[in-house]
């Protein structure tokens, strides 16, 4: 059972009997109803009224909006719940995690590679002054995932390198960051651990697959070493850890190995009683493969509670859910004593947060705080700062290419390279967004054209055709790629060629170049030996892989505009000027890539 006077809670007296006072008065609807975590899907109020009265939420998380939308829900939610709520934001690379307009600092990696903790510690401190100044109390990170297989799809940019301590530095920075805000709290992800496993748990089955010992010395000195600080809360993922399963029940059955949000092996056992962690467990979200595919829905509700867990993400059909999870109650599935114990977390949680101690017209800031915070000049500075330390400079075979300027490269060419799903996954998250703006080789374009250059963009040949198709024109053409014009004819054409390569990183399939034939690829980079080449990685920073000939490659880590002002500096300055090391070996451990 929790104890709630301990790290990470520290309660008083006055504030456990808070708790079980408050306990004491609910109803078992009630008590039902705290166990889970919503993802809203309105922002009307009397659906955001429905919510907290009806099903009684501990806590919520929204997709993010225009922060006066975000700050107006979170208002009303706090003000009709009876008990206050613990609201999550996305807070991984900056405020922007919380609401549009927030400021994007960079992505772990970004920040691994300036090599200094303190960014990881700004990267804390501001993205949460931010979401608390709309009401958001609890940040689902720092992201405590290590990159071991360049090939995952989930982690991409998401962790601070391949190095443990490394990766237990930054993450600790991170958390005591978020902490510099009073009373806003931290749950870790993804316990327990995810880097390894070429899957994503968002479509299949993830594994952990270290022994005991290759994991207490990588994840779980990770873990350690942030429980030991004050970690308040852990999100479980849908990965599987088969070593330290079995070493807690010995006599079980492959088939019978679940993923951390249905394994008391690994919560109880590994999290609770190894690690010593006396906070709160959350789920990742429920709709990923990796926890549906074990068993009924009805069925794996309860039984991530059962196993240790104390909140559930997200309801999927709200009276379904909630009345499948008060049958687990009835049942026995999730037993009186495992149900207390997950209310005094979730409370105590709320008490070392100090929302007992508000007025519910208090829990949100005033409109104020949100107008001088939310992307303010200050924070913007510290994110230009990050790219200025960050942008690596990792390969560089032809050591006269650098610095770029108009003078020596009048007219450049750049060749824009999507993954083979970045247009339709981009395009879903700039609607969802609500944004407009140009995409990364236009505004790259824009950018190198103020500083005096003749920046232009490659068309395809099948963006060409695409054109003149929509305009009416009857085509019957064959279509050639790569070198199929005249080099002299090429090369007279452009100074130099800067390949933008804009892939993702996390949240999907391993995402590849799309070259050639992709629509809006651009063709391969046979040109290396032609003319000067920069490549730029904008996204994964994992490009080498696909692109081994390229002789000089940059990873920028992020197309923000404040990024590509620092890129263009360092092109126009010299090799001196990048700073940045690179923390995930992009060279993916490969030979070729090297030459």
């Amino acid at each position: 059972m929790v104890d709630m006077k301990a790290k990470p809670f520290f309660l008083s007296d006055e504030d456990c009997k808070w708790v079980e006072d408050t306990i004491a008065g609910m109803s078992i609807e009630e008590k039902i109803g705290q166990l889970f975590f919503n993802m809203g899907s309105s922002r009307e109020e009397d659906y955001l009224k429905m919510t907290v009265e009806k099903y009684h939420i501990g806590g919520i998380r929204y997709n993010p909006a225009k922060a006066e939308e975000v700050r107006e829900q979170n208002r009303i939610l706090q003000e009709n719940s009876k008990i206050p709520l613990i609201i999550a934001c996305n807070t991984e690379n900056g405020g922007n995690g919380a609401c549009m307009g927030g400021t994007q600092l960079g992505q772990q990696t970004k920040i691994a590679a300036t090599g200094d903790a303190k960014y990881a510690y700004e990267l804390g401190r501001i993205s949460n002054k931010e979401a608390a100044a709309i009401g958001c109390n609890l940040s689902f990170a720092p992201v405590s995932d290590i990159l071991y297989n360049w090939e995952n799809p989930v982690i991409g940019l998401r962790t601070y390198g391949n190095d443990v301590d490394t990766v237990c530095e930054m993450t600790k920075a991170y958390m005591d960051g978020a902490h510099a805000n009073p009373g806003f709290c931290c749950a870790a992800k993804h316990f327990p651990g995810d880097g390894l496993d070429f899957r994503d748990q968002h479509v299949a089955n993830s594994v952990n697959s270290m022994s005991c010992e290759e994991w207490d010395a990588s994840f779980g000195k990770v873990y350690q070493n942030l429980i030991d600080n004050g970690l308040e809360a852990i999100m479980a993922g849908h990965i599987m850890q088969p070593a330290y399963t079995r070493y807690f029940n010995p006599d079980i059955k492959d088939e019978d190995i679940q993923p951390a949000t249905l394994s008391p092996e690994l919560i109880e056992g590994l999290l609770r009683k190894k690690l010593g962690f006396n906070g709160m467990v959350l789920t990742d979200a429920s709709h990923m493969v990796g926890l549906t595919c074990r068993m009924k829905r009805s069925e794996m509700l309860p039984r991530t509670i059962a196993a240790g867990v104390d909140m559930f993400l997200f309801f999927n059909e709200m009276d379904e859910d909630f009345a499948s999870m008060m049958e687990g109650y009835k049942s026995g599935i999730i037993t009186e004593e495992r149900l207390s114990d997950a209310l005094h977390r979730i409370l105590a949680l709320k008490a070392h947060m100090g929302l007992h101690k508000k007025a519910k017209t208090e829990l949100v800031p005033p409109v104020s705080v949100m107008q001088e915070t939310v992307g303010c000049k200050e924070h913007a500075a510290v994110a230009r700062e990050i790219s200025d330390k960050g942008i690596t400079l990792v390969k560089y075979k032809d050591e006269d290419v650098l610095p770029i300027t108009p003078q020596r490269y009048k007219k450049i060419m750049i060749v824009y390279v999507k993954g083979l799903s970045a247009g339709v996954m981009g395009a879903m998250v700039a609607k969802m967004m609500g944004g407009d703006k140009k995409n990364p080789a236009e505004r790259l374009r824009d950018k190198l054209t103020e500083k005096g250059f003749d920046a232009f963009l490659y068309e395809s040949p099948l963006d060409a055709l695409a054109k003149r198709a929509a305009e009416g024109e009857k085509l019957d053409i064959n279509v050639y790629f790569a070198g199929k014009t005249e080099i002299q004819e090429f090369v007279g054409k452009q100074d130099l060629i800067i390949t933008l390569v804009d892939i993702p990183g996390g949240f999907q399939p391993v995402a590849r170049p799309g070259f050639g034939m992709s629509k809006g690829g651009g063709e391969i980079p046979w040109y290396v030996h032609e003319l000067p080449v920069v490549v730029v990685g904008t996204g994964q920073p994992f490009v080498l892989a696909d692109i081994p000939q390229a002789r000089t490659y940059i990873n920028a880590y992020d197309s923000e505009d404040q990024t590509f002002d620092v890129l263009i500096e360092k092109l126009m300055s010299g090799k001196a000027a990048f700073s940045g090391v690179d923390p995930v070996d992009s060279f993916c451990g490969l030979w070729d890539t090297r030459l």
